[in-house]
């Protein structure tokens, strides 16, 4: 494994492909929590940078750690009883649905992730994002600095990149998108069915966008914040669309009036339980109402399915729908793999190219010392020597000094490149 002298590069997480939903949410981080945990990640032992990727489908620990505390398997136990920790969850429970990447596949993974190569939904834009955000939390909490922002940096143009010499991204696809896909199949159309937005953040804006261009006529919104709510109403209203923000302390009064409720708070309990479902019905005189739950953690508690009429259907349900559109876009996939590939390449060249930097200066300043003490103790025998003469033998010795280092200098650079495996 190559590491560098910033230290070593190690990530650890679980993602849906790895951790059902149920142990995805134990581990969830809110946004107003995010900055919080990661100072906490980064006073863990020998962490010096440090970032923490939470959204639906992951929870990721980036780290850049000292070499003699980044030994395996002790990375794991110390990144494993940070979790342990701060989400007070066994061990036990976590460590079957772990993965971890070091160095270079550390790097690679990142690029994937951001290039949104590593989502549910391939392709679908909000990840990259997502990863900026988490850049900038870390950052302003002191979090991140000169080899991990140089990373991210890079990791932010690879993204970039594969968006414009791909066509990963033509079709917009979202985990919102996807919802809304699976309302169309439940109910074969939209026209006429009223939908309940519950959480009022970007996701929810999203799905009322496809929504309404499904054919969904009345859209209800609620949120804690009303203002927010009011602002999405606003926004989606039109002489088609009928729109209402409703107060969040009216939502089990009024949350039976929507054929189709999208949930997508950042609750750290459920809003919806199976009593519920139950009053809901009883007043829709057992008229069926889906529930979309694409939060994380859950909204909507999975015993709600045991209530005749009602159906629910969270996250990882979502999967299935998801697969569909990765067949369409496995040859662009396939392209922005290349992408990667190429990028990882070109990232640790130059990181070990910088590596040799400080071997190659203190190299030079040898030999020009060397060179200035040679010079001096010829001092008197180069008395009688007129300027031009002096700025000859100069030129001469600084001539010869480099002729005698490049070899040296190139075997330095030659051993910092990556050797290719055959």
């Amino acid at each position: 494994m190559t590491t560098t002298t910033q230290g070593r590069l190690v990530l650890l997480g679980i993602n849906h492909n790895t951790a059902p939903i149920e142990v995805r949410e134990r581990l969830a981080i809110p946004a107003e929590r995010l900055a919080d945990a990661t100072l906490t990640l980064l006073h863990q032992p020998g962490i010096r940078e440090g970032l923490i990727l939470s959204t639906c489908n992951r929870v990721e620990l980036l780290t850049l750690q000292d070499d003699a505390e980044a030994t395996l398997p002790q990375t794991k136990i110390d990144l494993l009883r940070f979790l342990h920790e701060y989400f007070a969850v066994s061990p036990h429970d976590i460590q079957p649905h772990l993965y971890e990447f070091r160095e270079r596949e550390a790097v690679r993974h990142l690029f994937r992730v951001a290039s949104s190569l590593d989502s549910m939904v391939v392709g679908e834009p909000q990840i990259l994002g997502q990863v900026k955000e988490a850049y900038t939390i870390a950052r302003d909490a002191g979090a991140v600095s000169t080899h991990l922002e140089a990373l991210l940096q890079r990791t932010f143009t690879v993204a970039k990149k594969i968006r414009t010499e791909t066509q990963i991204g033509s079709s917009s696809v979202s985990i919102a998108s996807v919802a809304v896909d699976l309302a169309t199949k439940i109910f074969g159309s939209l026209y006429g069915k009223t939908v309940l937005l519950v959480g009022a953040g970007k996701m929810s804006e999203l799905a009322a966008r496809h929504l309404i261009q499904k054919g969904a006529s009345s859209i209800l919104v609620t949120n804690r914040t009303q203002s927010r709510a009011e602002k999405i109403a606003e926004n989606f209203s039109s002489l088609t669309v009928h729109t209402e923000a409703i107060p969040f302390e009216a939502l089990y009064e009024q949350a039976d009036r929507a054929d189709i409720v999208i949930t997508s708070t950042g609750a750290p309990q459920k809003i919806f339980g199976r009593s519920h479902g139950q009053h809901f019905l009883h007043r829709r005189r057992n008229r069926p109402m889906f529930f979309i739950d694409i939060a994380v953690p859950r909204d909507v508690d999975p015993r709600m399915n045991e209530v005749e009429g009602c159906f629910v259907y969270d996250i990882d349900d979502l999967q299935q729908v998801a697969a569909a559109n990765l067949a369409d876009r496995s040859r662009e996939a396939a392209a922005a793999e290349t992408i990667v590939s190429r990028e990882v390449d070109k990232y640790h060249e130059r990181l070990q190219s910088r590596d040799a930097v400080p071997a190659i200066k203190a190299l030079q300043q040898q030999a020009e010392q060397l060179r200035m003490a040679e010079l001096a103790r010829s001092q008197s025998k180069l008395a009688d020597l007129t300027p031009q003469q002096r700025e000859a033998v100069e030129a001469l010795t600084r001539s010869l000094t480099a002729k005698l280092l490049h070899p040296q200098l190139a075997a330095l650079r030659e051993s910092t490149r990556p050797k290719t495996s055959e």
